[in-house]
């Protein structure tokens, strides 16, 4: 009987929240197995570790900071794919955010991301590829504003010395 709750419980939570993380997490990686990938793992991780919410932060923070940790962990695990040297990507590709998003999955701005630590990382994606303001990212990857800006200036400085 309680582990029907639970599963009804799951079932909620997975309707509620699986469209828009998704969504947000498409705009971090244009595969849909990682996506589908991630936001499997993500709600099995709530599934067991559902009594590690502590309930001071909204739901969808929490599950943020699940998702995103898990599509990191599985895309560290794949290797990038070469970027063809086509002079004529961008119409192969159909538009020029994919291909700025592409330069952020390869070459010297992937390497320099992936020099990043995941935490730097995150805030980096929330803020930058997303565009949420600090509040924002904040509240997705649950942490306080002031930290996400401590972890940009820090993720920054990494960058600039990374990239030049």
């Amino acid at each position: 009987m309680v582990a029907d709750q639970h599963r009804d419980a799951l079932a909620e939570l997975y309707r509620r929240h699986a469209g828009w993380l998704v969504a947000r997490l498409r705009h971090r990686c244009a595969d849909d197995g990682i996506v589908a990938e991630a936001v499997q793992d993500t709600f099995v991780a709530v599934w067991r570790g559902a009594g590690r919410y502590e309930g001071s932060g909204a739901v969808a923070g929490w599950l943020w900071a699940i998702a995103i940790r898990r599509m990191i962990g599985i895309l560290r695990k794949r290797r990038p794919e070469p970027v063809p040297a086509d002079p004529n990507l961008v119409d192969a590709i159909g538009d020029v955010e994919q291909l700025v998003l592409a330069g952020t999955e390869h070459g010297d701005l992937a390497g320099a991301l992936r020099s990043l630590s995941p935490e730097l990382r995150a805030v980096v994606q929330a803020t930058v590829l997303d565009g949420l303001t600090t509040r924002e990212a904040g509240r997705y990857l649950g942490i306080p504003a002031g930290t996400v800006k401590t972890r940009m200036m820090r993720a920054r400085a990494e960058l600039r010395g990374a990239l030049a």
